[in-house]
């Protein structure tokens, strides 16, 4: 039955102390467990991520062939140029996160993709492609650059943010960037420490291997 047919027939209805002591301790006792739900969940939630980064690390560490060459190369681009940071919202790390990449340059754009489809079996349908244009680029012009460098169909298209020419002030040519740049990415949480388990590793085999060893 609707809340607003039972709020109309008893709106007039006036309840005892003794009812409404019984009611609030129901809300607070209600409120509790919410709460205590919802904290059980982040814990899960970030359980759920550090399994996720461990079966992650044997996956790159495992892999052979054609597979770990799309891997290394996949992990050092999105340690380079993809979304990493851990989300913050009042003080603490929110658990929800997006696998993303910008970039103006197709090459980078579409070995993401790749990386993406073919090693998370994600088809091209999921991602989100999100164009990022000066005023003097046209639209449709760069959508149509993109969804034919990237292979994405067009319903992956989510929208334009336009950015604020600097070619004005003469600290770059107005052409630099003809198609402006984009932004790809897919909503999965467990997916985004899949990628930070692969650039863990890649970040300890680094190490061990003493290429990111500093100079004398």
């Amino acid at each position: 039955m609707p809340k607003s047919t039972l709020s109309s027939w008893f709106s007039n209805i006036k309840l005892s102390d003794k009812a409404m002591e019984r009611i609030k301790e129901r809300s607070n006792i209600g409120t509790q467990i919410l709460i205590d739900r919802n904290k059980m969940q982040t814990v899960l939630a970030w359980d759920r991520a550090k399994n996720a980064k461990v079966e992650a690390k044997k996956e790159i560490e495992n892999s052979t062939g054609k597979a770990r060459d799309l891997l290394f190369i996949g992990t050092a681009l999105y340690w380079g140029e993809g979304y990493k940071k851990l989300r913050v919202r009042n003080g603490k790390k929110v658990s929800g996160h997006i696998v993303s990449i910008t970039n103006s340059d197709p090459d980078i754009i579409r070995t993401f993709i790749l990386l993406i489809n073919r090693q998370m079996k994600v088809p091209l349908n999921y991602f989100n492609l999100y164009l990022r244009l000066y005023e003097s680029i046209n639209e449709q012009v760069a959508l149509k650059f993109w969804l034919k460098s990237t292979g994405l169909p067009k319903q992956c298209f989510k929208g334009t943010t336009y950015l604020v020419s600097i070619s004005s002030k003469r600290k770059r040519p107005y052409n630099t960037l003809p198609y402006g740049t984009v932004q790809v990415s897919i909503n999965d949480t467990q997916k985004f420490h899949r990628v930070i388990g692969w650039i863990d590793w890649m970040r300890e085999y680094m190490a061990k291997m003493k290429f990111v060893d500093l100079p004398e």
